[in-house]
């Protein structure tokens, strides 16, 4: 048997504060003069000098504002990518994304894009890039999606929604600092929190865990009820553990893989443009029979947060926007695998998925 060889993060900082280390720990990376730290950066945060005043820029560096409206398409980092090339004479020395998992995973692909010719769709899948991405940094604004961990970039394309998943991926430098997410409205805290909650269950009930994947899992797990059931955290504590849950939860997958809620979501996002963290829980809230226990759990979490999960989303949906939801769903086989078994197809067929989807 052969075992998959997947890189880590290599360098970490942890530490309420620990943004303010930013400067002195890209600084050794410039190249040269020419040669700029180009920072993508959530819009949410355009104005805010709390954050903002502590990004130093020197020579050419540049700021990109980033919209998170709609979640990143190959089409943007296409766009980002040929800018960049085209506004610097050299490539640049790095690239630092700060901001939630659409930013974070931006940052990825556009390292990656700028040593790789073509266009980003073509890399959507597992093992197709072959240069190494510049150095790239991540910076989590908000916790639970693990991008800061994993080792995919999630886009939409146009023909699906697939991650660049390579060993290229994921950041050479991680900066983990809870007081960035303080300010993350209750909603958005909910739903990125249940990608995490997710990622662990899915995970922890797939025929891929091990005890690698297992005990990453386990202990996101345990957080995720911590922080979500329980009633005796502060604030601080709270946004510290959220974020070692969304790295732990980010880890558990890393080894292993995700299921039936992440599968469809992705259908969901493709056609509907629902984000991530939202979708998880419209297909989590019709799953039980996968997931029972997860699932009864997550309603828990849900009601005592008193939470909204949209309903009818499909209700006025044709054949073909079902078909290509199902497509896309249907598309993503490592997932089906680690959910059902090697014999997956023989159990999730299309008229499954589209008596699920009609009730979401």
């Amino acid at each position: 048997m052969k075992f998959k060889n997947f890189p880590m993060v290599p360098r970490i900082v942890f530490g309420r504060g620990s943004f303010n280390q930013l400067d002195e720990i890209i600084s050794p990376k410039r190249k040269n003069t020419k040669a700029p730290f180009i920072f993508l950066v959530d819009d949410v945060f355009k104005g805010n000098s709390w954050l903002m005043s502590r990004i130093t820029l020197a020579y050419s560096d540049k700021i990109y504002y980033i919209s998170t409206l709609e979640e990143p398409k190959t089409s943007d980092i296409d766009k980002l990518v040929e800018e960049i090339i085209l506004s610097f004479a050299e490539q640049p020395s790095g690239i630092i994304g700060i901001g939630g998992g659409s930013v974070l995973d931006m940052a990825k692909a556009v390292s990656i894009m700028l040593t790789n010719k073509g266009s980003s769709a073509e890399y959507q899948g597992w093992d197709l890039v072959k240069n190494p991405a510049i150095y790239h940094v991540g910076v989590p604004t908000i916790s639970g999606t693990g991008a800061e961990v994993s080792r995919t970039a999630i886009l939409t394309g146009p023909e699906r929604k697939l991650g660049i998943n390579s060993d290229f991926t994921p950041f050479d430098q991680v900066i983990l600092d809870p007081e960035l997410t303080k300010d993350v409205p209750k909603n958005q805290w909910f739903y990125t929190g249940m990608d995490c909650y997710v990622h662990c269950i899915e995970s922890l009930k797939g025929t891929y865990l091990n005890a690698f994947s297992e005990s990453y899992g386990e202990k996101a797990l345990s957080l995720c009820e911590e922080l979500f059931l329980g009633d005796d955290l502060t604030e601080e504590e709270a946004q510290d553990k959220m974020m070692m849950a969304s790295w732990h939860g980010g880890m558990s997958i890393a080894y292993s893989q995700v299921g039936v809620a992440h599968a469809m979501s992705y259908g969901l996002s493709y056609l509907l443009g629902i984000k991530h963290g939202v979708g998880n829980c419209i297909v989590f809230e019709h799953i039980d029979a996968y997931y029972p226990e997860g699932v009864a759990v997550y309603k828990k979490m849900r009601d005592k947060h008193q939470i909204k999960i949209p309903k009818n989303v499909c209700a006025n949906l044709s054949d073909e926007q079902f078909n290509t939801m199902i497509d896309v769903a249907l598309s993503l086989e490592p997932l089906w695998e680690n959910a059902i078994g090697k014999d997956w197809k023989n159990t999730i067929t299309r008229d499954v998925l589209r008596a699920l989807y009609e009730k979401m």
